[in-house]
């Protein structure tokens, strides 16, 4: 079921991941596998066989003694369970809030700490201190709650059983004082009432401890109930890619109903070519990188590779044939090796390094101390940008598909840097068909062809040199973009370095 629940969590929309916290999927999964582990072990091994034993008692008292006494058994095991079944229920509302508590305790907690460079840079852990100790002091007023619910519910157990027992042993002295039972009979009935009262008062244990666990397992099941916003279409073939040719017909899409970011986008790099997208922010350049992945849906016009509209081909075909470098890169907490062979799990040593080679960071990687062992730390934070990007880079040439998406891949970069990685990009994107999505205009000049996005919509489009003579939106971002290059202070050591 763990497992299950992980590959569903995988299989959600982008949408899905936005709205949650890791740290309270985590805690889901961990406390519904045991809630499962513990329902299967309580009711095989402990329920079935009590039950067993509570109608053998009853049984033997009927037959070796009489009705009343069976009758006052029956009765007082109708009581114990009647209000344990009605008192843990009340009992379930409380065990609810507590895990909704825990939850939003355990995902601040991973929050802070995976952010824990930005929590140092505003000095802010007495803030987050705050933060998590408000979310553990609702999870100990549910804890205390449900604590004390239970000990009210063991209380009312342990009356019923009291007042049962006094019940039956009173009934059993009237038949000694009256001559009816012997002494002896009077201690088998003592001996069968302790033998069924010990495991009636581990049911009801039981019984508490099997609700709970369903609790426990509702959050992991509700996950599992959540439908993919994406879904492949019944019967669906994998795609076909060949060349690799990207068509955008009418394409609309916008994140809310009521904020469309594209609006009727018609765009088409055929195979091997290269087509850059630029424009102002919020204009929905990294939109189409997410559409073209199946992140989303078009909500009108559709998306074409080689001819096949990709919402009729399977989501694992169509992300194997496309490759992303994206601007900000995470990696995993594990190797150099580990990282750059993600692209392609089963790849050779000699495969990895020749991706290394082409993205220019073999050089780097065999100066380290451990070479491609070197762990590269929590999202890959013991690595500066350039060489993480570059590891990205690499990762992406190994897995070697045939369509290529570079999203501001250089953006967060100093020019120096940019201008060593431009040539890991430029032969990462040679014989692929590439989407080009920049910020920077330095990084697009050699497009084959260039769109400038404005508000959704396509612009102007042309070659680097048509779009400045046309003296239009292009050729003044690129005039502003020059001027910037030339005012700031870092500009002038960057160039001189490059």
């Amino acid at each position: 079921m763990a497992l299950k629940t992980f590959r569903h969590l995988h299989a959600l929309s982008l949408r899905f991941h936005l709205d949650r916290q890791t740290g309270g999927l985590a805690r889901a999964i961990d406390r519904g596998t045991l809630g499962i582990q513990s329902v299967l072990r309580l009711a095989v091994f402990n329920v079935v066989p009590t039950i067993f034993e509570i109608l053998m008692v009853t049984a033997i008292l009927w037959d070796v003694f009489d009705w009343r006494f069976a009758s006052l058994t029956f009765v007082a095991v109708a009581l114990y369970l009647g209000f344990t079944l009605a008192f843990t229920d009340l009992r379930v509302k409380i065990r609810r809030r507590m895990n909704d508590s825990d939850n939003e305790a355990r995902g601040k907690s991973v929050d802070s700490l995976l952010n824990y460079e930005t929590v140092k840079y505003f000095g802010n852990e007495a803030h987050e201190a705050r933060r998590f100790d408000g979310a553990l002091a609702a999870y100990e007023k549910a804890a205390v709650r449900s604590q004390v619910s239970l000990n009210m519910l063991n209380l009312g157990q342990a009356v019923i059983i009291a007042v049962g027992l006094a019940g039956i042993m009173l009934l059993a002295a009237r038949g000694v004082a009256a001559g009816q039972m012997s002494v002896g009979k009077f201690v088998v009935v003592n001996t069968y009432m302790m033998q069924l009262y010990q495991p009636l008062n581990f049911l009801g244990f039981v019984y508490r401890e099997i609700k709970q666990g369903l609790v426990d397992m509702e959050n992991m099941f509700g996950l599992l109930k959540v439908p993919p916003e994406v879904a492949d279409a019944p019967g669906a073939p994998a795609l076909r890619a060949s060349g690799g040719a990207v068509r955008f017909e009418g394409v609309q899409f916008g994140y809310r109903p009521d904020h469309p970011i594209l609006k009727g986008l018609d765009l088409a790099i055929p195979a091997g070519r290269t087509l850059a997208v630029v424009g102002p922010t919020g204009a929905g350049k990294s939109t189409l990188s997410r559409l073209l992945f199946r992140f989303y849906d078009p909500t009108a016009g559709r998306i074409l590779i080689d001819g096949q509209d990709i919402r009729s081909v399977t989501q694992e075909s169509l992300r194997a044939a496309i490759g992303v470098v994206p601007q900000d890169t995470v990696l995993f907490n594990d190797t150099i090796r580990y990282n750059i062979a993600y692209g392609r799990p089963d790849a050779s040593q000699e495969a990895i390094e020749h991706a290394a080679r082409l993205a220019q960071v073999h050089d780097f990687v065999m100066r380290l101390p451990d070479g491609y062992d070197t762990m590269v730390g929590e999202r890959g934070l013991k690595l500066s940008g350039g060489e993480k990007q570059r590891v990205a880079i690499a990762r992406t040439i190994l897995k070697n598909p045939p369509i290529l998406i570079l999203d501001e891949a250089t953006s967060a970069l100093d020019t120096r840097t940019e201008r060593e990685i431009g040539a890991a990009l430029a032969a990462a994107a040679r014989h692929r068909t590439t989407l080009v999505i920049a910020h920077r205009l330095s990084t697009v000049v050699d497009a084959d062809e260039i769109v400038v996005l404005v508000d959704g919509q396509v612009a102007e489009r042309g070659t680097h040199a048509a779009l400045l003579a046309a003296r239009g939106t292009y050729a003044r971002m690129w005039a502003l973009q020059a001027v910037d290059a030339e005012t700031s202070p870092v500009a002038e050591p960057a160039e001189a370095a490059g």
